[in-house]
Formats: C-alpha cells, sequence, structure tokens
C-alpha cells in the first residue's frame, strides 16, 4: 500500500470555516439566515461557516422542552418584549440577550470526519477555554452540556449553554456564552430547565459584578472562542 497516497487522501477533507461577525440581530433574523446557510452548505455550494453575535433578549424552547420552565407571565414578557420562539435544537429553555455570546456553527459534518458527540466536545472546549483566556475558570459538568463555573463543587454555576440540531448532515444552532449580560434576566426561566442553577457570566466570575452587557466584549470574546473551536476542529 503507498502510505503517502493515504495520508494526502486523509489530508482532502476540507479545513476552512468562513467567520462571519454579526454584532447584535433579532433571533428570527439569524434563525431565517441559519436555514438558508444549512441548505448551502447542504448542497456544497458554500464552506464551513460560523456565525458569531448577540441577540437582542428572547426566550427558545428545545423541540423537547417543557414550556413550565418559563417563569414569567406572558404579560410580563409582552411588557418587556421578551418573545418565546419554539426551535429544531436539543435542549430546554435558553434566553438570549446582550452581553452574551452566540455562536453558530454551520459545518457539514461528513466532511470533517466529525459526529455530534465530538462536535459538542469541541465546543465545551471553545467556550471553556474562551473563558480561560478572559481570566475566568471553568470547565464540562458530566451529564450536563455546556460550560460551568465550578462544575464539581457545591454550586455549580452555568456560564455557557449548547443545543445542537442537524440536518442533512449539517449541524445548526450552537452555544451561548455568558461575557456580561443582566443575569437578573435569567431569572425569567429555569435556565437549561434546571430548577434552582444559577446562572453567572465572566464579568462575575471575574469580580465585575456590576458590568453593563457590552457589544465590544462579545465581540472580543468571539473572536478568542473563533480561533479556540477552529483548532479543536483542525481547521484553518
Amino acid at each position: 500500500m503507498d502510505t503517502t497516497a493515504v495520508a494526502v487522501a486523509m489530508d482532502t477533507r476540507p479545513r476552512t470555516i468562513e467567520r462571519r461577525w454579526l454584532g447584535r440581530i433579532a433571533y428570527r433574523e439569524a434563525w431565517a439566515l441559519q436555514k438558508q446557510l444549512v441548505e448551502r452548505r447542504a448542497a456544497g455550494a458554500i464552506p464551513d461557516q460560523l456565525l458569531l453575535l448577540e441577540h437582542e433578549p428572547v426566550l427558545t424552547l428545545g423541540r423537547q422542552s417543557d414550556p413550565s420552565h418559563v417563569l414569567a407571565t406572558p404579560q410580563l414578557l409582552a411588557a418587556r418584549g421578551i418573545e418565546v420562539i419554539a426551535v429544531e435544537r436539543g435542549g430546554e429553555v435558553t434566553y438570549h440577550g446582550p452581553g452574551q455570546l452566540v455562536a453558530y456553527p454551520i459545518l457539514r459534518l461528513a466532511d470533517r470526519g466529525l459526529l455530534l458527540r465530538p462536535l459538542v466536545r469541541a465546543l465545551e472546549a471553545a467556550m471553556v477555554g474562551t473563558c480561560a483566556a478572559l481570566g475566568v475558570e471553568a470547565g464540562r459538568r458530566e451529564g450536563h452540556p455546556g460550560c460551568w463555573s465550578d462544575p464539581d463543587g457545591p454550586i455549580p454555576r452555568k456560564i455557557g449553554a449548547l443545543g445542537i440540531r442537524v440536518e442533512r448532515g449539517v449541524s445548526y444552532h450552537g452555544i451561548a456564552l455568558n461575557v456580561d449580560p443582566d443575569l437578573g434576566d435569567f431569572d425569567l426561566i429555569d435556565p437549561c430547565g434546571m430548577p434552582g442553577v444559577a446562572s453567572t457570566s465572566i464579568a462575575r466570575e471575574a469580580g465585575r459584578p456590576d458590568e453593563a452587557p457590552s457589544t465590544d466584549a462579545v465581540e472580543r470574546a468571539a473572536t478568542i472562542f473563533a480561533e479556540l473551536l477552529e483548532r479543536q476542529l483542525g481547521a484553518g
């Protein structure tokens, strides 16, 4: 067997991931964009994509989520202009809003020889690494996807959520990492369907609990996250 030929063949997988920083964008607009890109990626018309952004305040429900984990009344949500949207991803109810990094990887998994679980691990590792780069220790919590502060301690605090969907072999939806959101907004829900779970942020864990949501801070975190995820996936 010609091992050189085998090595070359193994190295022909597409590695480029096109990043897009979208700034602050309404959820439905980004959702529609994801679906368009999934169709184009499945058809091979574009390379893999990574959308990086923050959302206006919104609650999203995963496809098997329990609406009772939305704690706020419809009247309160309406008064604050917060919509509740049922979506296709896995996972439970999630809050998105200013000061939170959202990343949507649109990847044709087979082209990278990638299964769903390794993708989840790569996303978790990139969140953990982003926290570390910004001076905050975080980690995985077995059985609870996402990113956690003090994951093995007496009071684990959720700093990042994760929910993925795969259609036609292409991933979409993704992660939400709390950079410096208003943590009071998480009182609207049982985060990820877990009553009593504490939500936290990079700002709070770094000793800046009064830091206001900042799109600039989210963009800085987005650059770090993208580089770490690309490294995890062997992209570049």
